[in-house]
């Protein structure tokens, strides 16, 4: 035994007793459980803010299920936060529990958070200035702060370096996770550990962690403070790095001045709930754990934790539809047990285990060892903290609605499918929107399967444990979500840059169903329209504000004002395009056809009459279309365009569609120009190659145009032609890559151009399309109906509806 071993037991005058741990260790926290039962302290004292004291109580709440955290805000700039999570298997939440159930006085007695969030401030502005960190604290004069290492350590490491790990994780396992409480002294584990941190410290200080230096001298306080109330009956749960300097005799002034000047903040500070994921070390989280599930799993197995696992194992898989039966649990067992012996470690670990479930389960495939580190090794679990724990009003009367709506916030992200026509669904969809509005992304949009109407919405839900600060930052605005989305909608209104921002921001109102919010941003809207004369951004604007206007008829909302603003925008649109469209370059066009298209959904979604005054608005587009189309000064990629929708809307006939073409592919127009009229005409993911297939006329003009291109100024086309080309299906490929291979046809025909082209027909080809007929016929049912018609009747319906279906074939 050694010194630092007898001053750990309760001789008299020891001191308290403390328990150095590691933060959401299992193999701690049975060690922390077994010590208090044993030392049987009169005050528990945990590495924690002290501002949470208050809601220590809370822990014993039946509703209060971990992993949870206390969270802790600047009241005034509610963003600036601090997390100190804690899982089911994390020592400080044992102790607590512990004191709970005891009857104990449970105390916080790291820095305060007041401190903590200052400091994180200073930081800020000092690298917004260009400046370095700000000093730990300001000590009197004489005194000085220890100068920080410039190495900062890793304690695990280290150690583990020094027993011949190349793995901490191992390292830890081996010696604390899968041994006891120390043959029946319960503070064994902790005796040996102060002693290792111990020359750590010796050697590295503070291991370049400055401000530890400051929370061990705040900590330090405390512990005395304790002792002047409670005597020697005290224990100390706290970071296994802290146990050295709290064990150290250092004087109250020399702490005291330690702590002088230290910055403050107005914090408040609650319980929310935490994840399992946000535990890992991946999510950022600086004590984090690379398996938080295999610890929960280490901590809560009553015994065989091995077999206890491997069978939750095959469980998963099992419900993934693989395979997996109990000889396969048995045989990973004896696998993880003979790795184990091999490696030379007393119990089979994590490593051992998945190297059994690898081979085993999963037939040495990691695709399925995949699912089990995501489902069961990191885990999706979500704490739950009861009403009664302090939250912002915001935060209350969002909890109400999850629970009147029954949208329970998950971990797990998973699809939620709405239906508009029915009053539980709008209520959700324009809960998750106004959230969307104030930045609590809970929800985000997705792309709805099996329907295109505007009454069904699909939504990705998943609940980060950051939300509730977003929830705390948005508290400012108002205390109910409707008023403070309400008034966030009017504050970005105000205080938008461009139209379209403010046009988006229209229809996240109407879809928030915030009509008090509505007013506001339309009169913002019809300012900033009728100042802004660039065509671009009244073109990026329109869609926006006409994809509004669905919403009216499917949530009964009053979209009478928006249609108002939607037409007036535009005729100036209609107005300002086609001088807008001349002399622009390569990459202006490509921009500006995106307008087109844009545009042309707009005004076919607007109507006719949208507005009284503002007449036939589709009338006029197709005008404009027609301008477009057969201006020399507007680039190749509008014009082509803008004869591709024209022909799609049927004011443009086949015939003067491959005439326009034949024009713009003539010898005459430079390749490099007529390569951007194809571009624009059956590129951009419209359709085009569909069209290509269906009229070969329009196909031979292109194959003689290409066929036709001189070598010199082929390579300059070729990459535009590929991007063109490149954008259609592979099926689609295929079949031009058939027509053209085919050769001269029997057909023949001339083209639109005047022009006979190899291999392609000018008209319908009669005997294909009758041999679709009987096809069509069967898939119809009119077969069946056939039969049941006397024979004069049958006569005459064959011959109607054959006649019909060669029309639609042709």
């Amino acid at each position: 035994m050694t010194g630092v071993e007898q001053t750990a037991g309760r001789g008299a005058g020891a001191g308290p007793v403390l328990l150095g741990v590691r933060h959401h260790g299992p193999g701690s926290a049975r060690a922390v459980r077994a010590a208090l039962e044993e030392v049987r302290p009169r005050v528990v004292l945990i590495e924690g803010p002290p501002e949470a004291d208050a809601l220590i109580p809370l822990a014993a709440d039946e509703e209060m299920r971990p992993p949870v955290a206390l969270l802790a805000h600047a009241v005034d700039e509610p963003g600036r936060s601090a997390f100190w999570p804690l899982a089911g298997f994390s020592p400080e939440w044992i102790a607590l529990r512990w004191a709970l159930e005891h009857r104990v006085p449970a105390r916080f007695i790291d820095l305060p958070a007041t401190h903590t969030l200052a400091w994180g401030r200073q930081e800020d502005e000092a690298e917004t200035e260009g400046e370095g960190p700000p000093a730990v604290g300001e000590p009197p004069e004489g005194d000085t702060v220890p100068a920080a290492t410039e190495l900062r350590i890793d304690p695990l490491g280290v150690l583990a370096d020094a027993a011949g790990y190349d793995d901490p994780e191992r390292w830890w396992e081996d010696v604390v996770e899968h041994r006891g409480t120390g043959g029946g002294d319960a503070l064994a584990p902790f005796t040996v550990l102060e002693e290792a941190m111990g020359a750590l410290r010796e050697t590295y200080g503070s291991g370049g962690h400055d401000r530890d230096l400051v929370r061990e001298a705040y900590m330090r306080l405390q512990v005395r403070a304790a002792q002047r109330e409670f005597g020697d009956d005290v224990a100390v749960v706290c970071g296994a790095w802290h146990v050295p300097a709290l064990r150290g005799k250092t004087t109250v002034a020399a702490d005291k001045a330690l702590l002088k000047g230290l910055p403050k903040v107005k914090t408040d500070m609650t319980w929310v709930p935490w994840t399992h994921r946000r535990l890992a070390r991946t999510s950022g989280y600086g004590a984090g754990i690379d398996s938080p599930g295999w610890y929960g799993h280490l901590f809560s197995a009553p015994d065989r934790p091995v077999e206890r696992w491997l069978t939750k194992v095959a469980g998963l898989l099992r419900a993934e539809d693989r395979i997996v039966s109990s000889a396969h649990v048995i045989e990973a067992v004896r696998l993880a047990e003979t790795l184990a012996a091999m490696r030379g470690r007393p119990l089979p670990g994590l490593s051992e285990t998945t190297d059994a479930v690898r081979a085993v389960m999963c037939e040495g495939s990691d695709v399925p060892l995949a699912l089990v580190r995501d489902r069961l090794v990191v885990g999706y679990e979500l704490g739950e903290v009861p009403p009664s724990a302090p939250a912002v009003p915001l935060q209350r009367d969002l909890t109400r609605l999850q629970r009147r709506l029954r949208l329970k916030p998950e971990a797990l992200e998973r699809e939620l499918e709405l239906d508009l026509r029915k009053e539980n669904d709008t209520a959700r969809s324009r809960l998750l929107h106004r959230l969307r509005l104030l930045g609590i992304g809970w929800g985000e949009p997705a792309a709805s399967r099996g329907s295109t109407g505007t009454f069904r919405e699909t939504w990705r839900l998943r609940w980060e444990p950051e939300l509730s600060v977003r929830v705390a930052e948005a508290g400012v605005w108002g205390t109910t979500v409707l008023s403070a989305a309400t008034a966030k909608a009017e504050a970005d209104a105000v205080g938008a840059e461009g139209l379209a921002g403010v046009t988006g921001l229209a229809e996240h109102c109407l879809l928030a169903e915030l009509p008090d919010a509505l007013p506001t941003v339309m009169r913002v809207l019809a300012d900033r329209a009728a100042l802004d004369t660039d065509v671009g951004h009244l073109a990026q604007a329109l869609p926006a504000l006409v994809r509004s206007l669905r919403y009216g008829d499917v949530r009964g909302t009053d979209t009478g004002a928006l249609a108002e603003v939607a037409a007036g925008l535009a005729e100036r649109v209609f107005v300002g395009l086609p001088p807008a469209c001349a002399a622009l370059d390569a990459d202006a066009a490509d921009e500006m056809r995106g307008h087109v298209d844009a545009v042309h959904g707009a005004v076919a979604l607007l109507g006719d009459a949208p507005a009284a005054g503002h007449g036939r608005l589709r009338g006029r587009w197709q005008a404009v279309l027609r301008v477009l189309s057969g201006r020399d000064t507007v680039p190749g990629v509008i014009r082509g365009r803008a004869v591709r929708l024209l022909l799609d809307d049927g004011q443009l006939a086949q015939d003067e569609a491959a005439l326009l073409m034949g024009l713009a592919l003539s010898p005459g127009t430079p390749p490099a120009d007529a390569a951007t009229w194809i571009e624009g005409f059956v590129g951009g993911g419209s359709g085009g190659g569909m069209l290509l297939v269906h009229d070969e006329r329009l196909l031979g003009l292109v194959d003689a145009w290409l066929t036709g291109v001189p070598a010199e100024a082929f390579t300059d086309v070729l990459p535009l032609l590929r991007r063109t080309f490149s954008a259609y299906e592979p099926g689609v490929r295929r079949t031009l890559g058939e027509l053209v291979r085919r050769g001269p046809g029997t057909g023949g025909g001339a083209t639109a151009a005047g022009a006979a082209t190899p291999g392609f027909a000018a008209d319908v080809d009669t005997e294909r399309a009758d041999a679709v007929l009987p096809v069509v016929r069967l898939l119809l049912g009119l077969d069946d109906m056939d039969e049941n018609t006397d024979d004069s009747t049958d006569n005459n319906t064959d011959n109607s509806t054959d006649d019909n279906l060669a029309g639609v074939t042709g």
